[in-house]
């Protein structure tokens, strides 16, 4: 584990609990559960957030439907799920933000 001890310095630190533990010393410290933000960008690189407008650059075929959502059809107030390969919801589509662009 690459978590140094605040007391001795030591990376030889483990997980028990919630506590981090030092196995030199004994001392223990809360572990702080860190998530990391999961970044959505579009086509071209854009960052990507709830309320954004975007455009779709390619068409899509809706699963499950004949409908076809048409190439440079502007979406409005998109929502971000972040996570899985369909992170942007819109009307009930959830879509792959590499289809997307930015307006």
């Amino acid at each position: 584990m690459s978590i140094p001890c605040p007391q001795c310095t030591l990376d030889d630190v483990h997980i028990q609990a919630a506590n981090y533990v030092c196995n030199t010393c004994g001392h223990e410290w809360a572990a702080e559960v860190v998530e990391a933000e999961e970044v959505v960008v579009d086509a071209n690189g854009n960052v990507l957030a709830s309320g954004d407008t975007v455009v779709l650059i390619k068409d899509l075929k809706v699963k499950g439907s004949s409908t076809t959502l048409k190439v440079r059809t502007k979406l409005k107030n998109i929502r971000v799920m972040g996570g899985g390969d369909h992170a942007v919801e819109h009307g009930g589509f959830m879509l792959k933000q590499e289809f997307l662009r930015k307006a």
